[in-house]
C-alpha cells in the first residue's frame, strides 16, 4: 500500500479505470502534452494515446460540449477545467444541456461525464482561481457535487464517479493536492456517491465539513479535546449532492450540538442547506444554535488576506467553544 498525495492518487484512479474501460477518456486544456495545469494527469497520454488523451484549446464551453456529445454517442468522458472559477463559461453546457438530459429524453439518454475542477484558496493564486462555489452546482437537479478530503477518498470517489450514469462535478482542493500523504491500497476502493463518513468520533460535538477544510478540522477537533476536555465527531461530508442526510441526523442526535466548516462564502451557502435538514429531522435534539465558521461574504482576497478569508483551526476552535457555551 504507497503512500500518494491527492495528485497522485487521481492520477491513479484514472490511469486504473482507463485501463479497465476503454470508454473513459480525458480531455481538458493542456492535459496531454503537460499532464494538466497541476500534473493530475501526468503520463496519461503516453500510455494511452491522443485518442484518448486529447488537449484541447482553452474553450471551456467547448471541452465540456463536447464532453456532453461524446457521453451521450456512449463513452465515458472525463473533462478537466483548469480553475473553478473558468466553469462559468461552461455553465450553459453544464445546467442547460448535462443536468437536464436525462429528464428532458425521459431516459432516452443520460450523461456519464466527470467534469474535474480545482477549488479553493491557500495557494496565494490570482482571481477567478481561488472561488469556492459548490453550491451552483449542488443547487441545479441533475448534477452531483463531490468533494474528496484526501488522496485515499479521492481515488475511491473519482473511480465512482467516472462509474456513475449521470454528471458529476469532481471539486478537488488545490490547497491539499500535495500537503499530505495517505495510504491508497494499490486494489481497487470505492465509496458511493452521497455517502458520507465520520473522520473523528466524538460525543460532545458534531462538526460537519468536507475537502479541504476537513484537516483543519480535524486539528481543531484534536485542540478541543487537548485543552477543552470536548470531544468533537467530524463529518465528512464528501458529497454536497446527495447529502447524507441519514449520517448528519445520527450524530446531531447523539451530540445536541453542531458546528458546520466550509470555505465557500457564508450567505446561501452549503452551510445553511444543512441546518435546514438538521431543523427538519432533528430539530428537537439540538441543545445550542447551529453555528457556522464559512468563508465570508465577499470575493476571495488576494495573497496576505487570503488566510483571514479561509477558515482557520482558531475560528473553528471558537466557533465549536461557543456552540459548547451556548
Amino acid at each position: 500500500m504507497a503512500e500518494l498525495t491527492m495528485v497522485q492518487a487521481i492520477n491513479l484512479a484514472l490511469e486504473q479505470e482507463m485501463e479497465k474501460d476503454d470508454s473513459v477518456h480525458v480531455l481538458g486544456q493542456d492535459v496531454g502534452v503537460d499532464g494538466g495545469v497541476f500534473r493530475v494527469t501526468d503520463g496519461l497520454l503516453k500510455k494511452f494515446g491522443e485518442d484518448r488523451v486529447m488537449d484541447t484549446p482553452l474553450a471551456e464551453s467547448a471541452i465540456v460540449g463536447m464532453s456532453v456529445g461524446m457521453a451521450i454517442a456512449g463513452l465515458k468522458p472525463v473533462c478537466e477545467l483548469q480553475f473553478s472559477g473558468f466553469s462559468y463559461f461552461a455553465f450553459h453546457q453544464l445546467e442547460g444541456q448535462a443536468a437536464r438530459m436525462r429528464w428532458r429524453t425521459r431516459g432516452r439518454y443520460n450523461v456519464p461525464m466527470v467534469c474535474r475542477m480545482p477549488y479553493g484558496g491557500g495557494v496565494r493564486a490570482l482571481e477567478h482561481h481561488s472561488e469556492s462555489r459548490e453550491a451552483y452546482y449542488a443547487h441545479t437537479p441533475g448534477l452531483k457535487m463531490v468533494i474528496p478530503s484526501g488522496p485515499r477518498n479521492a481515488r475511491a470517489l473519482l473511480v465512482s464517479a467516472m462509474r456513475d450514469p449521470d454528471p458529476v462535478i469532481f471539486f478537488e482542493g488545490k490547497a491539499i493536492y500535495r500537503a499530505f500523504k495517505e495510504e491508497v491500497p494499490d486494489e481497487e476502493e470505492t465509496i458511493p456517491l452521497g455517502e458520507s463518513q465520520i473522520a473523528r468520533e466524538g460525543d460532545d460535538l458534531t462538526i460537519i465539513t468536507y475537502g479541504a477544510m476537513t484537516h483543519r478540522t480535524l486539528e481543531a477537533a484534536e485542540k478541543l479535546a487537548e485543552e477543552d476536555g470536548i470531544e468533537a465527531e467530524v463529518i465528512d461530508l464528501l458529497s454536497i449532492s446527495p447529502l447524507d442526510d441519514e449520517k448528519l441526523s445520527e450524530s446531531v442526535r447523539k451530540t445536541g450540538r453542531v458546528v458546520i466548516v466550509h470555505e465557500a462564502h457564508r450567505s446561501f451557502g452549503p452551510g445553511a442547506e444543512i441546518i435546514a435538514r438538521i431543523n427538519e429531522k432533528s430539530f428537537y435534539y439540538l441543545e445550542a444554535p447551529i453555528q457556522r465558521v464559512t468563508g465570508y461574504d465577499v470575493i476571495t482576497p488576494y495573497f496576505a488576506r487570503e488566510q483571514d478569508y479561509i477558515p482557520d483551526v482558531a475560528r473553528i476552535v471558537t466557533g465549536a467553544r461557543q456552540a459548547m457555551a451556548d
